[in-house]
């Protein structure tokens, strides 16, 4: 998410820094302050920014790097007429109130001229200590310590866009967290045009509407895209007048950036030719709380529609993972601008994962690959592909000849391998109960 977002911000890491995956201490570089506030304006995975003033692998390494930062970029900050406080955050070890006096004393060669106010002060500054990722085995001293002025942190964004408190919810609707990732992981800027395939309740629409982008759907669910049938809420039996995508993105003060939801079927694009989309985001079934299908032959439908006074009940058919995918790669491959981006979670069943079955497309570059676990032997993957080639007919079905193809097969079978761990995880229960 970090790495897109400065994609997005014209920033990158530090040089300075070996990027070190499991530290929670990054050092980026950031044209501005304006720039960097965007950046934690948008981020869920960041906690807070600073700007950095000193740092090193020691107490004298840090207070070295103090003194040579220059004092003219420090002064605006320490006036008389000024007020301050530090704070003191170690990870993976905990601190005496002592100790942190003691610590924010030794700091007294900075020109603090302010006074100091704990309750409201116009600037904060921190120390930070990175002790390592080992609970067990927490070295005396930290292995990195940083000091610079807090700019800004913000985490309201997936309380106030919480799940719990939506109009319209679904038995898949995505985590307000994730949503935001997902929109981050797409690089959604004001004025681009969002797209969902399988836009189910438009959870995932909510989050680009909130950077500003136009967003629309489809949905093979006639009752889904409709708000009808029964809720999915506990202790509510049908879905009431004000449960629909509108409403939700009313509710949150973003029905101007709505543009629509269609009932289509996914594997059958309805648009013309033409590179109409600045981002795909959108989470496909699995099988597994919701049914994998597309619409049967025509034969079937013909037969369906004349038994049927509704004309959109139609006769659907399964839907395997892999074409799911492909259908997917293929769509992104010739809708997207060039530059857009594909933003998909993929399921998976660990013992048999590599990412060599990850699905590929030759105008589409594969930008990131990050896992979340749902059980001990299953898995879904966030993946996050670029378009770096304009589709041409020859690509229709290009991964037809690629040997990647055969090797996803395997994962049709993904809600089979699925249930057969919870059958086995049940029996267990069972088994260790009657002990």
């Amino acid at each position: 998410e970090i790495t897109s977002l400065l994609s997005l911000y014209d920033g990158q890491f530090s040089g300075e820094q070996e990027i070190r995956v499991n530290s929670p201490f990054w050092i980026l570089n950031i044209p501005s302050e304006e720039m960097a506030r965007g950046l934690m304006k948008r981020t869920v995975c960041a906690k807070s920014i600073f700007e950095l003033w000193g740092h090193g692998r020691s107490v004298g390494e840090l207070y070295a790097s103090l003194k040579n930062y220059p004092t003219d970029k420090m002064l605006p900050y320490l006036q008389s007429d000024s007020t301050y406080k530090v704070h003191i955050h170690t990870f993976n070890k905990t601190l005496t109130q002592a100790q942190k006096i003691k610590k924010i004393d030794a700091l007294e060669f900075l020109p603090f001229k302010g006074k100091v106010s704990l309750k409201n002060p116009e600037h904060i500054f921190w120390i930070l200590e990175d002790y390592g990722m080992d609970p067990n085995n927490v070295p005396e001293e930290p292995f990195h310590l940083y000091f610079g002025r807090w700019v800004h942190g913000q985490r309201e964004l997936i309380e106030s866009y919480s799940v719990k408190k939506r109009h319209f919810i679904g038995n898949t609707s995505m985590d307000a967290c994730l949503s935001f990732i997902m929109a981050n992981h797409g690089r959604v800027k004001p004025n681009d045009v969002v797209y969902d395939p399988f836009v189910g309740t438009g959870g995932l629409l909510i989050s680009s509407a909130h950077f500003g982008a136009y967003v629309c759907g489809t949905d093979i669910d006639y009752n889904t895209i409709h708000g009808l049938g029964k809720a999915s809420r506990k202790n509510q039996k049908w879905r009431g007048p004000d449960e629909n995508i509108r409403a939700n993105l009313r509710q949150y003060g973003l029905e101007k950036y709505y543009l629509d939801a269609l009932v289509s079927d996914s594997s059958r694009p309805i648009w013309r030719k033409g590179m109409l989309f600045d981002a795909i985001i959108t989470d496909p079934p699995y099988g597994i709380r919701e049914a994998t299908r597309r619409m049967g032959s025509q034969r079937e439908t013909v037969k369906s529609a004349e038994r049927s006074t509704e004309n959109h009940i139609f006769v659907s058919s399964n839907y395997h993972l892999s074409d799911i995918f492909f259908d997917l790669l293929k769509f992104a491959a010739e809708y997207l601008v060039m530059g857009g981006r594909l933003v998909y979670w993929l399921p998976i069943y660990r013992p048999e994962y590599t990412e060599e079955i990850i699905p590929r497309h030759p105008c589409l570059k594969l930008i990131s690959n990050c896992e979340q676990m749902l059980s001990s032997h299953t898995s879904r993957r966030l993946i996050t592909m670029e378009k770096v080639k304009e589709f041409k007919d020859q690509d229709q079905n290009s991964y037809l000849l690629d040997g990647q193809y055969m090797p996803y097969r395997g994962h049709n079978s993904f809600r089979e391998k699925y249930f057969s761990g919870v059958t086995k995880r049940i029996a267990k229960e069972e088994k260790d109960n009657q002990k």
